[in-house]
């Protein structure tokens, strides 16, 4: 397996600068990571950088909270691939799950799915914050309204990805459609772990000390 290939190498920190997002389009470009995933405002930056590779920018939307509303999400989508985006990850709305608002989440990741066409969309559930139940039906709607993947985490709430959700979420949306492991996959030891039961994609900080 091309373990470099299952890597999304990420920086959604507020602080990162030009110079850190530089040295992470070199370092994907040198171990041919998937994609790097990046915030918004460095998708043409990132673009330029990576010119001539096969890697891909991957950004994010509604992120970290998603509580912005569905037309915002969708702005923002639109607005990413124009500016040369290739893949989403985009969070749900949380709160509406917990109410059982599922027709409002199903239909917000079908319209930002829409939007996407072509590009692949990663959904995030931030399992963090769920009951195994939410997460079990947040997949079901994610996998109802056409998204490529269901994504564990942003990396930015209490904890990320554990390979309880990765397995899980796998059984849930069975063998078709993406996994996402993001956020706390620190070795290589862990990456193989969450392959092992059901992850296609991992989303790190820690790319290159995965590979080595």
């Amino acid at each position: 397996m091309e373990y470099n290939k299952l890597i999304d190498n990420t920086l959604l920190k507020a602080d990162a600068t030009e110079e850190q997002i530089k040295n992470l389009c070199k370092e994907s470009k040198e171990w041919n990571f998937m994609s790097v995933c990046v915030n918004p405002y460095y998708i043409p930056f990132c673009k330029k950088e990576l010119e001539g590779s096969d890697v891909k920018v991957c950004t994010v939307i509604g992120f970290p909270l998603g509580q912005m509303t569905t037309k915002a999400k969708v702005f923002e989508t639109k607005d990413a691939l124009e500016k040369g985006a290739d893949e989403i990850d985009m969070v749900i709305n949380v709160a509406a799950l917990k109410d059982k608002k599922y027709d409002y989440v199903k239909n917000e990741i079908a319209e930002i799915k829409k939007a996407c066409g072509d590009h692949v969309l990663k959904v995030i559930l931030e399992c963090c914050l769920l009951t195994d139940e939410e997460k079990v039906q947040a997949c079901l709607l994610a996998k109802e309204a056409k998204a490529d993947f269901v994504k564990t985490s942003t990396g930015f709430s209490i904890h990320g990805a554990t390979v309880h959700d990765v397995e899980l979420m796998r059984k849930t949306v069975g063998p078709e459609m993406g996994v996402k492991a993001a956020g706390g996959v620190r070795s290589h030891e862990e990456l193989l772990e969450m392959v092992k039961v059901g992850a296609t994609r991992i989303g790190t900080s820690s790319g290159v000390k995965l590979m080595k």
